[in-house]
């Protein structure tokens, strides 16, 4: 028994060194990141939601380390060409991923993917938060969630829901709202949103969600009536709109979200500086200020806690798909 309490305890004490070292050499590092430009990796084209988060938050990046921190947009392949870069990038905090939560639906909607996000990148930090807004076709006589629930039970399938595309959070928010209110929209997949939103507004199709950025401007002009929105709560930029949750569907709830990665195995200190400076930036008004007229919400928090909800929502997308039986692609 002796002889093995002091096994523990130099093992302990050995940790404990370990410990001690990795502690006392793990600021020098990150004081010492970043001593070169950054490139952080958008893998949408340049003018959409991703590019006006990843370009804030970089800009303040930039003036918090006094070096530039550049987006470098990749498209291609339903992001994947973007993401594979950083999956494949020295694990060294220089080159970097702004992306948004269609990367919680990746491994579920294609067969073929080369890596998995949760094993070959290490969250960061996710930075904001956009719910979306339910929208439908003035000539559709319903005014809340719970009048359009009303409605399509009473008329299976008549009415018709447009989205974005297979796969698309747009696509996905619709089936969720099937799902948990137990009605039948049939779906209308389109190649984009800008397709999507013109048979909407012509009245081909009469139900849609998206963000308010995108909708809200054919809200105002009288194009669109707006019903409800996705967050759990109501949005402080739409007060007016209830919920979805609380208009008739309990538990409902659907937001894009916007998030920074690095690749697999970043070491501690420079995972923690990367966190620490996002943070830093997020809390300054100008942040809040840019959050506040992009319709978002901002979010500060640990890489645990980044994981913690990156895998959650993963697998919540899985179960949608699967329900809603989506072949993977």
């Amino acid at each position: 028994m002796k002889a093995n309490t002091t096994r523990t305890a130099v093992a302990m004490l050995t940790a404990s060194c370990a410990a001690a070292t990795l502690n006392f050499s793990a600021p020098v590092e990150a004081q010492t990141f970043p001593n070169r430009p950054v490139r952080v990796i958008n893998p949408y084209t340049p003018g959409g939601s991703v590019d006006l988060v990843g370009r804030a938050v970089t800009t303040g990046l930039t003036e918090i380390w006094g070096q530039q921190v550049l987006v470098d947009n990749r498209p291609g392949a339903g992001t994947m060409i973007g993401t594979e870069a950083v999956v494949r990038a020295e694990p060294d905090g220089y080159t970097m991923l702004v992306t948004s939560s269609a990367i919680a639906i990746l491994t579920s909607m294609y067969k073929n993917i080369r890596f998995d996000p949760m094993r070959d990148l290490t969250p960061v930090s996710l930075v904001a938060i956009s719910p979306m807004i339910l929208v439908v076709h003035p000539s559709l006589p319903t005014k809340s969630p719970r009048e359009l629930v009303t409605l399509a039970k009473a008329q299976p399938g008549k009415i018709a829901g447009a989205s974005s595309g297979v796969g698309t959070t747009t696509h996905l928010t619709l089936e969720m709202f099937k799902a948990t209110a137990k009605v039948d929209i049939l779906h209308v997949p389109y190649k984009g949103g800008g397709p999507a939103i013109a048979d909407l507004l012509g009245g081909q199709t009469q139900v849609h969600f998206n963000t308010p950025g995108t909708l809200l401007p054919h809200v105002k002009v009288g194009r669109l009536r707006a019903i409800g929105i996705t967050s759990a709560k109501r949005a402080d930029f739409a007060p007016e709109l209830p919920s979805i949750a609380e208009s008739g569907v309990p538990g409902f709830e659907s937001n894009v979200w916007y998030g920074f990665y690095g690749p697999k195995g970043l070491p501690a200190a420079v995972l923690q500086r990367w966190s620490d400076s996002i943070n830093q930036h997020m809390r300054t008004p100008q942040a809040q200020e840019h959050l506040r007229r992009t319709y978002m919400i901002g979010s500060v928090g640990t890489p645990a806690q980044f994981a913690d909800f990156h895998k959650r929502e993963t697998e919540r997308w899985s179960v949608v798909m699967k329900a809603a039986g989506i072949e993977p692609q």
